[in-house]
C-alpha cells in the first residue's frame, strides 16, 4: 500500500501541473507569468512529504510555507476566498494521483484523514492570516488618515508662503501609507482648463509650475479625471503612449496609480503615486489611495473655503477702513458749510434789523445749505447704486453741448482758464440735464485735481450713429489697469489719489457710472502715458426705455430700436 508522502515524491511534476491549470482557471491570475503565479505552493507540496519524517518541524515548515504563499498573495491582490480555493485544488489533485489505482496500491484512510487535516489547518491558517491583515490595514490606514488630518488642520491656506511645504508633508504621509516611491498632486486651473503641479514628493520631484498638462485623455494626468471615480493605473510610464512629464520617465518611475479629486464633485485636481517596480497595483492599493484622497479633497475644499474666507474678512476690513475714512472725510465737509451758515445766522440774530443790509449773510446761508444738501444727495444716490438700484431721472429733451457749456463756464468762473470746449451742434435726446451736469461736473473736477496742472482740460460732445458721447480729457498721471477696475466703486480712490494732496470721498466717479447707467448708457475709460486720461459718458438717444418697469421697459425698448 503506497503511502501519500510517496505518492507526493513521484508525482511532484503532475500534482504541480494539474494544480497550475485548475487554480489559474478558477482565480484571476491577475496578469501574473507562471513561475511568480505559483510562487511557493511547490514547496509547500514538498512539505507534506516530509512532515510525515520531520514531526512538528514539518508543521512549523508548512505554516511559514503558507504565511509566505499568503503574503506573496495579497501584495497580488487576491481575495481570501481565491487562496483558500487554492489548497483545496491543491488536496483535490493529490487524490487525483491515486483515483484510478487499484485498492491496495491506495493509501489507507489514516493517512488520506491525516492530507486533509493538514490542508484544512492550512486553510484556517489562510483565513485568520487574512483576518489578521485586514485587521492591520484597518488600523494602518486609520493611523494615516489621523497622521493626514493632524497635517492638514496645520496647513489651511493653498496660497500661503508655506502651501508647497505643506502640501509636499502631506504627499509624503500618502507616500508612506502607499509604499510608493513618487507622489504629485496636479491642482485645476478653470480659466485655463489645465492641470498644474502644485506639489510632489519621492523620487521623482515635479518640476513646479512647469509641468501643466491639458485635461485631453490622451496624457496621464487626463486619463485620471476621465476615470472618475474609478482609480487610473499606468503599467510603465517609460513605454506608455500617454503623455507623462518628463521627470516620471527619467526618474526610473514605471507603474503609477492615480485617483481624480474629488471623485463626484466639481474637479480640484488629481493625486498619483509611483512606483520603481513594474506591476499592477492590487485592488486594496487601489481603495487606499481612494480614501486617501477624498480625504485630501477634504482638505483642499477646507483649504478654498479658507482662503475664500480670509478673503472676505480682508475686504470687510478694507470696507471698514474705507468707511471710517469716508465719515471722517464726511464730517470734517458738512462741518464747513453748517458752520458757516450757523455763523451767518447768528450774526442776522444779533443785528435783526441789518437783515436788508445784509443779504449776502443770507445768500451765503443758502448756498453753504445747498452745498450740504448736495453732499448728502450725493450719498444717498451713492447708496441707491451700491444698492443695484438706478438713479430716478427726470428726464426731458435736453441739449448735451449746452449742459457742457454751463459746466465749463461755471469751472472757469472758479479755476480759471484752463477748461476747453469741443462741441457739435444740436446734439440733443431725451435726458435728464441735472444728472448730466452732475456727471460732467465731477469729471472736470476730478480732471483738475489729479491731471496735470499746467495743461488743458477738454469737454468733448459728439453724436454717434447709436446716440450721444460726451468726454473729458485731460494730461496726467496714468491710471493702472487694476485701478480701472475699481475706480467706479464707492469710496474707491486710486493709489495716486490716497497719497496724493486732493481729498475726497470717493463717490464722484460712482454717480458718473450711475447716471450712466439709469440713461441706458455706459462709462468708457482710457489712460495711458502717451495720450492722457479720457472718461467718456456714451448714451443712448432716449433715456425713457430704462427708467420705466420692467414689462413697460421692454415695449419702449422695442419701439425706440424700430423693432
Amino acid at each position: 500500500m503506497a503511502s501519500i508522502a510517496e505518492i507526493i515524491r513521484t508525482n511532484h511534476a503532475e500534482i504541480m501541473r494539474c494544480w497550475m491549470e485548475e487554480a489559474t482557471q478558477a482565480a484571476s491570475a491577475r496578469g501574473l507569468d507562471k513561475p511568480e503565479f505559483r510562487n511557493i505552493m511547490p514547496v509547500y507540496l514538498a512539505s507534506l512529504a516530509e512532515a510525515r519524517a520531520s514531526g512538528g518541524e514539518g508543521d512549523d515548515r508548512q505554516r511559514q510555507h503558507v504565511e509566505s504563499h499568503v503574503s506573496a498573495r495579497l501584495r497580488q491582490g487576491f481575495h481570501v476566498a481565491e487562496v483558500v480555493e487554492e489548497f483545496a485544488i491543491l488536496g483535490r489533485c493529490i487524490t487525483q494521483m491515486w483515483a484510478n489505482t487499484p485498492p491496495d496500491q491506495q493509501p489507507d484512510g489514516h493517512d488520506v484523514e491525516r492530507l486533509y487535516a493538514e490542508l484544512h489547518v492550512a486553510m484556517e491558517s489562510v483565513t485568520d492570516l487574512f483576518g489578521k491583515h485586514l485587521l492591520e490595514e484597518e488600523q494602518t490606514e486609520k493611523r494615516y488618515l489621523r497622521l493626514l488630518q493632524k497635517v492638514a488642520s496645520e496647513a489651511l491656506r493653498l496660497d500661503g508662503p508655506g502651501s508647497r511645504n505643506q502640501l509636499k508633508e502631506l504627499l509624503e504621509v500618502i507616500l508612506e501609507a502607499m509604499g510608493a516611491q513618487s507622489a504629485a498632486l496636479l491642482l485645476y486651473e478653470p480659466e485655463d482648463e489645465r492641470l498644474v503641479t502644485a506639489a510632489s514628493a519621492g523620487a521623482a520631484n515635479e518640476q513646479l509650475e512647469q509641468y501643466a498638462t491639458s485635461l485631453d485623455p490622451k496624457t496621464f494626468p487626463g486619463s485620471i479625471v476621465a476615470a472618475g471615480e474609478e482609480t487610473y493605473s499606468l503599467w510603465d510610464a517609460t513605454t506608455t503612449t500617454l503623455e507623462v512629464s518628463d521627470t516620471l520617465r527619467q526618474g526610473g518611475i514605471h507603474s503609477l496609480l492615480g485617483v481624480r479629486l474629488p471623485a463626484h464633485r466639481a474637479l480640484m485636481g488629481v493625486l498619483y503615486v509611483g512606483l520603481t517596480d513594474t506591476r499592477g497595483f492590487t485592488g486594496r492599493e487601489k481603495q487606499r489611495l481612494q480614501t486617501l484622497g477624498q480625504h485630501l479633497s477634504i482638505h483642499l475644499e477646507n483649504a478654498q473655503l479658507y482662503a475664500n474666507l480670509q478673503e472676505k474678512v480682508e475686504a470687510l476690513q478694507a470696507e471698514r477702513g474705507l468707511r471710517e475714512q469716508f465719515v471722517t472725510i464726511l464730517a470734517h465737509d458738512l462741518r464747513g458749510p453748517l458752520s458757516s451758515a450757523k455763523m451767518g445766522a447768528h450774526a442776522l440774530i444779533r443785528a435783526p434789523e441789518k437783515l436788508e443790509a445784509r443779504r449776502d449773510l443770507a445768500l451765503r446761508i443758502d448756498r453753504n445749505i445747498e452745498r450740504a444738501d448736495q453732499m448728502v444727495r450725493d450719498l444717498l444716490d451713492t447708496n441707491r447704486i451700491q444698492a443695484g438700484q438706478r438713479l430716478p431721472l427726470r428726464l426731458d429733451t435736453c441739449d448735451l453741448g449746452g449742459i457742457a457749456r454751463d459746466v465749463v463756464e461755471e469751472l472757469t468762473m472758479l479755476h480759471g482758464d484752463r477748461f476747453v470746449l469741443e462741441a457739435q451742434e444740436r446734439v440733443r435726446g431725451i435726458w435728464s440735464a441735472e444728472e448730466l451736469r452732475r456727471a460732467l461736473w465731477n469729471l472736470g473736477t476730478n480732471a483738475l485735481k489729479y491731471g496735470a496742472a499746467d495743461l488743458p482740460i477738454t469737454f468733448t460732445v459728439t453724436s454717434t450713429a447709436m446716440g450721444a458721447r460726451a468726454s473729458v480729457h485731460n494730461q496726467g498721471p496714468v491710471i493702472a489697469r487694476a485701478d480701472q477696475e475699481t475706480i467706479f466703486k464707492p469710496f474707491i480712490r486710486t493709489r495716486s489719489a490716497q497719497t496724493g494732496r486732493s481729498k475726497g470721498w470717493g463717490l464722484g466717479l460712482t454717480l458718473v457710472w450711475g447716471c450712466a447707467q439709469a440713461h441706458g448708457g455706459t462709462v468708457e475709460l482710457t489712460s495711458d502715458a502717451d495720450t492722457g486720461t479720457t472718461f467718456s459718458l456714451v448714451l443712448p438717444w432716449d433715456a425713457r426705455p430704462f427708467q420705466a418697469a420692467p414689462k413697460e421697459s421692454e415695449q419702449l425698448a422695442r419701439v425706440s430700436s424700430g423693432a
